[in-house]
């Protein structure tokens, strides 16, 4: 008998190797890590920002992207990300402000404000430097960081997940539902006939049945989760990302090639600083040396005021535009050249500024004689940001002109900043309330429309108004403020209203049965 030979063992099974990536889908760092930490964001957010307010949850979840985000990187990526690590500190306190102020108008502003801050974030986490951008190049950075954020969310689902276990348990996932196909239909016809039959069945089945299973707020609540975690998967990845070779802000913006000859240029100059240093005159001499007390002839106070407000405005944006392009296309071949400009260049942003505070001299006869709003408020903050930028460009045109942009970056978060410090319509309440002191003339509608930033603000109107307008006042404040609010949604400002109007006692009127 011939001995039978051992059989060999058969290799395992071909298992196919996936296919090459599609040349969309950029490469994610760890995808497993990086995909947990993003359900685990957007699981936070849905807790903290699914809210009738925000507050104290929103810088929150910022601090929380922001230290996940040191936690991917890992000490390496945090010694690369450290010369951009001063955009911390204003993403740190208009996402703090947040949960201090509770005007509309500065949430949607510090929310806006925070997002830029944590594109620009993002996109120079590893290299870089944001001083190196140009003004046109911060726009295009963050557009940019956004749209290939979006790119993030599908390649880490893809790379993350394994799709060969998926694929192994194809079988019995397509069994269960052709079962599921058809059992369903046998048991609603069944059941339907059944309770026809029985009243006494039915009745009980229906009890037994009628439970709110809560599927609508369920599927809310997923899709919410869904879509912060795919902004925290698109904000991580992003900042992860395997660099170009060249990205904007690595090196320093190319200077344009100067087309414009110094005569040209020169001409426009000296003609602008003519007509600039004639309307200057007469805006100083009536403005700011004779009487400004009184509307110039032919005009009231609105008419002369919103007459030039805006067109003084217009100039003082297209004179920093003018000067920009100038800088930036005129040919100087010489040291004395270069002066010649600058000095042409300077007279003419400080002859703008002259121009810009009449602009806002204009606009304060305008608020002496009917009160502060919400929109002459931030307008002069504006004024005041716009002038700052023209002032850091004369400086510019002397030293480090590839500068400016950077400086104008910070002079727009330095005023975003600014209104949250003034506080606006706390602003509002106390000035309008002294002017009313002097005319008496007080717009108690426009007051009873402001947040509860401006509660504490009003309290000492209640010793002016009648009782009626008092009530009439903070009524609105009461039912504004009559929730209280969660942790997530917890607010310095409606801490201190809601602190204030117990300090005034019930103002609120007997409703009438």
């Amino acid at each position: 008998m011939t001995p039978s030979l051992p059989m060999s063992p058969l290799p395992p099974p071909a298992v196919a190797a996936p296919g090459p990536a599609p040349s969309w889908m950029p490469w994610v760092r760890d995808p497993r890590r990086m995909l947990l930490a993003s359900l685990s964001l957007g699981l936070l957010a849905e807790v903290l920002l699914d809210r009738a307010r925000w507050g104290l949850g929103f810088p929150v979840l910022v601090a929380a992207l922001v230290g996940t985000l040191a936690w991917l990187g890992g000490r390496e990526g945090w010694q690369r990300a450290r010369p951009n690590a001063w955009l911390l500190v204003p993403l740190g306190l208009v996402t703090g402000f947040v949960a201090v102020r509770d005007s509309a108008w500065l949430l949607s502003l510090n929310v806006l404000t925070a997002g830029v801050l944590l594109m620009l974030l993002a996109h120079f986490w590893a290299a870089g430097r944001v001083e190196r951008l140009g003004l046109t190049a911060y726009p295009a950075v963050v557009l940019g960081a956004v749209f290939q954020a979006l790119r993030y969310p599908p390649a880490l689902v893809k790379q993350g997940v394994d799709a060969r276990g998926l694929r192994a348990h194809a079988p019995r996932l397509l069994s269960l539902g052709r079962g599921l196909l058809l059992t369903l239909p046998v048991l609603l016809v069944f059941g339907v006939l059944l309770d026809s039959a029985d009243g006494v069945y039915a009745s009980k089945m229906d009890r037994w049945l009628s439970f709110d299973l809560g599927l609508d707020a369920l599927v809310g609540r997923s899709i919410g989760v869904a879509f912060s975690a795919c902004v925290a998967a698109g904000v991580l990845g992003h900042a992860l990302r395997r660099r170009a070779s060249k990205e904007r802000g690595d090196t320093e913006a190319e200077p344009a090639t100067p087309r414009l000859g110094l005569i040209e240029a020169m001409m426009l100059i000296l003609a602008v600083d003519a007509l600039f240093f004639v309307f200057a005159s007469f805006q100083v001499a009536y403005l700011f040396v004779g009487d400004a007390s009184s509307p110039a002839p032919g005009y009231s106070f609105a008419e002369y005021a919103r007459h030039g407000f805006f067109e003084l405005v217009v100039v003082s944006l297209l004179t920093l535009a003018l000067v920009m392009a100038l800088t930036r296309w005129t040919r100087r071949e010489s040291p004395v050249a270069q002066t010649v400009f600058r000095t042409g260049a300077s007279l003419m942003v400080v002859l703008t500024l002259v121009i810009l505070a009449s602009a806002m001299k204009r606009l304060s006869l305008y608020e002496d004689a009917f009160g502060y709003t919400l929109l002459r408020v931030y307008t002069h903050v504006f004024m005041m940001a716009l002038g700052a930028a023209l002032a850091w460009r004369a400086v510019t045109l002397w030293w480090r002109t590839e500068r400016f942009a950077v400086g104008a970056l910070v002079t727009a978060l330095g005023a975003v900043v600014a209104l949250n410090a003034l506080n606006p319509e706390a602003f509002i309440a106390r000035h309008n309330l002294e002017r009313h002191a002097l005319t008496g003339s007080l717009d108690v509608e426009m007051l009873s429309q402001l947040s509860a930033d401006a509660v504490p603000a009003l309290m000492p109107a209640l010793s002016v108004l009648s009782e009626g307008e008092g009530a009439q006042l903070l009524n609105r404040h009461l039912d504004h403020l009559s929730q209280r609010d969660t942790v997530p949604e917890w607010n310095f400002s409606r801490f201190m209203a809601r602190r204030a109007l117990l300090q005034a006692g019930p103002w609120r009127e007997p409703v009438n049965p």
